[in-house]
């Protein structure tokens, strides 16, 4: 056994159902094991923390490879919504929190949250416009003196 990891700095970029949920479980998992956790937002991963979007989460559905041949129906209009309905039924039936929930617990539990600056500048986003979870707006430069001494994940 290697050297016990005691902090993770997670990078959130993409605003999809399985772009943000793998970010959110390994966050919570973190703090589960002791383990300081950060998540850096940026690109559509904003969308999971962004006021108005993030209660309105879709799974990806047009050439998302994992839905095999769900995939092909991707391009009928509303799947989407259908497949996200579905996911998050069976997600509910796991006890799996819904994506502002989970946000709300792993906060709680003391996961910093923060803005990608370049990216909030891009999309024009202020702090005004994320949820009051997020700690901050940083630079990358911040983010990796926020992760200095710990893993970077990359979801």
């Amino acid at each position: 056994m290697g050297d016990k990891i005691e902090k993770v700095s997670i990078i959130v970029s993409k605003g999809s159902l399985e772009g943000i949920y793998p970010a959110l479980i390994m966050a919570n998992g973190a703090r589960a094991e002791r383990i300081d956790a950060n998540l850096f937002f940026t690109f559509f991963g904003l969308d999971a923390i962004h006021r108005a979007r993030h209660e309105h989460i879709k799974l990806a559905t047009v050439g998302n490879p994992g839905l095999h041949l769900a995939s092909l129906a991707g391009v009928i209009p509303g799947m989407s919504s259908v497949m996200t309905q579905y996911l998050e039924r069976k997600m509910e039936k796991l006890d799996i929190p819904s994506i502002p929930e989970f946000i709300e617990m792993i906060a709680d539990s003391g996961v910093g949250l923060y803005g990608c600056k370049a990216s909030c500048d891009l999309f024009e986003l202020t702090k005004g416009d994320l949820i009051d979870q997020v700690e901050d707006i940083i630079t990358v430069g911040e983010f990796y003196e926020l992760a200095a001494g710990g893993e970077i994940i990359f979801t």
